[in-house]
C-alpha cells in the first residue's frame, strides 16, 4: 500500500510538506503542490480523513444539514459547499432533517464528531442550540440570521422589495402574497419586506396562507384564488414550483397570463424563463451562498471577534408574465 511518504519520497519534499500539499495547497508554491499531486495521482494515492486528521488536526470534510432536498432551493448551496471543498480535497457529509427540531440536532451530534464545522441551511432549531453547538465546533447557518453566528443571506427579502416595485411602478395595487414553506424563518422575511413596499407604495397586499414548494401547491391556491374571485391584479409566489402551479390553474379557469393577471416568483429555480409566456423572476445565486458558507466554516472567528455575515444579492429578471392590470370596465 503506498503510503504518505513513498509520496514525497516521489516528490522530492518532506513528509510534512506532501501532507500540506494535498491537505492545505494553498499553504503550498504552486510548483511543489502540482509535483506532489502528479506524484500521488500516478502512485494511486489518496490522502484519507483519518490521515489527514493525525497530521493537520483538520479531516477535510464539512457537515451540510439541509432541511429537505425536495425543496430545488437547497440543493444548489449543497453543490456550492461542495464544489468550494473540492478545490482542497475535502468533501461534504449531507444530513436531511426533515424540517425536525429533534432530528436536526441528532443529525449535528452525529456529524460533529467527523468534521471540520457545520453548514446548517435553514435550521429548524432555536437560537440557543444553535450557539451551545458552535462552542463545539465551528458552526454556519444559511438562509437565517442567529445572534453569535456567523451567518450567509440570500437577500431575497431585498428581492422581493425590488420585484413588488416592479410591479407598482406597472400599475399593480392590489397584489398577492403566495408564501412558504409553512413555519420558515425566511419567508417571515419576504412577507415582512412585501408588505411594506405594497404598503409604501400605496397599495394593498393579500397575503395568502403559506404553501408547500410544489406544483400542486400552485394549482390548490389558484383554484383558491379563483373561487374567492380575488381582487389582486398581480401574484408573486415565493417558489418557481407554486409559480408553475399557478400559471396552470389560472389558465385552466380561463385567465390569460399576464392579460388578466400577472405572475413573478422570488426565484428561477425551474424552466419559468421557457414558459410562453416566461416568468418575471428573482435570479438567486444559491452556489455562491453555498461556497461563502464554506469559507466562513474554514474562517472561524476566534474568540472575541464579531462573527462575519454575507448577504448575497439576487437579481430581478423582468419577462413576460408581468404587465400592467387589466383597465376597468
Amino acid at each position: 500500500m503506498v503510503r504518505l511518504a513513498d509520496v514525497a519520497r516521489a516528490a522530492g519534499v518532506s513528509t510534512s510538506t506532501a501532507s500540506r500539499a494535498l491537505s492545505r495547497p494553498d499553504m503550498v508554491a504552486a510548483e511543489t503542490r502540482e509535483r506532489v499531486a502528479k506524484a500521488a495521482a500516478e502512485m494511486g494515492f489518496t490522502l484519507n480523513a483519518t490521515a489527514r486528521a493525525l497530521t493537520t488536526g483538520h479531516t477535510g470534510l464539512v457537515g451540510v444539514i439541509v432541511p429537505t432536498l425536495a425543496n430545488p432551493f437547497f440543493p444548489p448551496i449543497v453543490t456550492g459547499v461542495q464544489e468550494s471543498l473540492t478545490e482542497t480535497g475535502g468533501n461534504v457529509l449531507l444530513g436531511v432533517s426533515d424540517r425536525a427540531e429533534e432530528r436536526e440536532r441528532e443529525l449535528a451530534a452525529q456529524l460533529g464528531s467527523r468534521v471540520d464545522g457545520l453548514v446548517l441551511v435553514a435550521p429548524v432549531s432555536d437560537d440557543a442550540t444553535l450557539r451551545e453547538l458552535a462552542e463545539r465546533l465551528p458552526v454556519v447557518t444559511v438562509d437565517r440570521t442567529t445572534p453569535g453566528l456567523p451567518g450567509v443571506v440570500v437577500d431575497t427579502p431585498g428581492g422581493v422589495r425590488e420585484l413588488m416595485t416592479h410591479l407598482l411602478g406597472l400599475g399593480h395595487r392590489h397584489i398577492a402574497y403566495l408564501g412558504g414553506p409553512p413555519g420558515s424563518w425566511m419567508d417571515r422575511q419576504r412577507t415582512r419586506a412585501a408588505r411594506k413596499a405594497v404598503e409604501d407604495g400605496g397599495g394593498e397586499l393579500t397575503v395568502l396562507d403559506p404553501v408547500p414548494p410544489q406544483v400542486d401547491a400552485g394549482l390548490a391556491a389558484a383554484e383558491h384564488l379563483v373561487r374567492r374571485a380575488e381582487r389582486v391584479t398581480a401574484v408573486m409566489a415565493y417558489s418557481s414550483y407554486v409559480l408553475l402551479g399557478l400559471l396552470m390553474g389560472l389558465r385552466g379557469a380561463g385567465l390569460r397570463v399576464p392579460e388578466d393577471i400577472s405572475l413573478a416568483a422570488s426565484d428561477d429555480l425551474t424552466v419559468i424563463g421557457m414558459t410562453q409566456p416566461g416568468s418575471t423572476a428573482l435570479h438567486v445565486p444559491l452556489q455562491e451562498a453555498g461556497a461563502a458558507a464554506c469559507r466562513l466554516v474554514r474562517e472561524a472567528p476566534q474568540a472575541g471577534e464579531r462573527p462575519p455575515r454575507v448577504r448575497i444579492p439576487t437579481r430581478l429578471v423582468v419577462r413576460g408574465s408581468t404587465a400592467p392590470p387589466p383597465e376597468k370596465s
